[in-house]
């Protein structure tokens, strides 16, 4: 179905799947301003959590079906609208397309609106800030610059405010990639990978499965775009075989000949062509801390340099990005206690870089959901921890065991956060007297769903505990 804005009035539309990232409601409204008949439905039982999105959709008379989905909302319409949470092989979707009823997404449909160029990234752990810093840095150069995707912001909030000229940055999950494989739909100017490690394993088979989802980001280019590939994923090696675009590479180290792009060498991000000048565009000081989020922005300066900024403004924008809320967010600092948010750390590896990003001396609070994952990183990284306080969960208990299997002494798992923070502020806040200084790091390494909506939910509970502290 080709999405026509104007020849919606009076078309039935249902929303499979509200969500708590904003990608349903916002498709909701896009298709109840034009006119559409419009219903959301969702599976989801804790329907307390939809509750401030009501106003907004009943606004716009918009019917809601919550806690359950009913087949006529599937055979007896126009258009299926899914979330990317949902999954292929649904039921639901199967009595839609036996009707010949089109199924979209949100970014399916935004993808056949947007007048401008795309940037898009995808990855594991680390496209939500490189895609941020690649927006905070095209702001400077193209002011009507939007970003949106994956980072809880759908594209269809701002699809009709973008000009021909101005571009946009998708961050983008496996789920949001797998609904656009064979659209031919999605040919970004430049994509972006960042590093690629073990996730969702509770939900795909095996890791080439994950893998070939990534894949589909730079499948559709054209030889007059751009595919960033990370020159130290193993996982990326083949990957240009895969896409008609010109390759880029980026590392931590200098590259070998052969693979034009940039790499980090005495403090900088450099950046070559063939046969061209080496070039700055990353400087030695950045807000960011950690050598996984140097990179991560020089993959950012890369993405924006081969787009056309020029790098002196490339470099200038990186050193100035402030990063992005739950990675590795400072959120308060008291009686000498550094307290950092990293509550999108939803996989082993991702603590395993914030705790080596920060010195010592630190107090780590982590454990959540398992996703089938080894928590072995995580341990072995936990060595570096002053304390460890765990949060119960099933991702925890396999992380106590690998404790264990070290001799690594932790406290838990407590039932709650709350308790767990106590616990880690009260040691935390003794050290900091003893050292003149510490950090205490909340980085779950797992996800969250058995004591929090999501790793977003999870991070603002965090801060809202800091702010109930006991003093002195």
């Amino acid at each position: 179905m080709t999405i026509r804005p104007d020849e919606l009035a009076g078309r039935r539309v249902t929303v499979m799947g509200l969500g708590l990232h904003g990608g349903g409601l916002a498709s909701a409204l896009f298709f109840a301003r034009r006119g559409a008949r419009v219903t959301v439905t969702d599976f989801r039982r804790d329907t307390a959590a939809f509750a401030p999105l009501l106003p907004q959709l009943e606004a716009f008379r918009v019917r809601t079906v919550l806690g359950r989905h009913e087949e006529a909302d599937f055979t007896d319409t126009d258009l299926v609208v899914k979330n990317p949470a949902v999954p292929a092989s649904s039921p639901y979707l199967a009595l839609a397309r036996a009707r010949g009823i089109p199924v979209e997404t949100d970014l399916s449909i935004f993808l056949q609106l947007a007048p401008g160029p795309l940037l898009a990234v995808t990855g594991t752990k680390g496209k939500s800030t490189t895609a941020s810093a690649m927006h905070h840095c095209l702001r400077g150069g193209f002011p009507g610059a939007r970003l949106g995707g994956n980072i809880t912001v759908s594209p269809l909030e701002f699809v009709e405010e973008l000009r021909p000229g101005d571009p946009a940055v998708l961050e983008l999950s496996s789920w949001q990639l797998s609904d656009l494989r064979g659209r031919g739909l999605l040919a970004p100017a430049v994509s972006v990978l960042t590093r690629i490690l073990p996730d969702h394993l509770d939900r795909y088979p095996d890791m080439e499965s994950y893998v070939a989802d990534k894949r589909v980001l730079f499948s559709g280019q054209r030889p007059e775009q751009l595919a960033v590939f990370n020159a130290e994923d193993p996982w990326q090696e083949g990957f240009p075989g895969g896409t008609a675009a010109r390759v880029r590479w980026y590392s931590g180290r200098k590259l070998p000949p052969g693979k034009p792009g940039a790499w980090l060498e005495g403090g900088l991000g450099l950046y070559r062509e063939p046969d061209g000048p080496v070039e700055t565009i990353l400087g030695p000081d950045l807000l960011l801390p950690g050598a996984h989020n140097r990179l991560n922005l020089l993959a950012a300066a890369l993405a924006c340099r081969l787009f056309g900024l020029e790098p002196g403004a490339v470099a200038a924008s990186m050193a100035s990005f402030p990063g992005i809320e739950h990675r590795l967010e400072l959120a308060l600092e008291k009686e000498g206690v550094r307290f950092y948010n990293d509550s999108a750390a939803t996989i082993p590896q991702a603590t395993a870089a914030a705790l080596a990003s920060l010195p010592p001396p630190l107090y780590l609070v982590a454990g959540g959901t398992d996703k089938n994952l080894d928590f072995g990183p995580l341990a072995e990284a936990a060595s570096l921890a002053a304390g460890i306080y765990l949060i119960d969960g099933s991702g925890t208990r396999k992380i106590a065991a690998e404790l264990d299997r070290r001799g690594l002494a932790y406290q838990g798992p407590f039932p709650a956060l709350q308790e767990a923070l106590d616990r880690a502020w009260k040691d935390a806040r003794a050290e900091a007297r003893r050292a003149g200084g510490c950090s205490l790091l909340f980085s779950p390494g797992c996800a969250s769903f058995e004591l929090f909506l999501n790793e977003f939910d999870r991070g603002r509970r965090f801060k809202e505990l800091l702010r109930s502290l006991s003093g002195s």
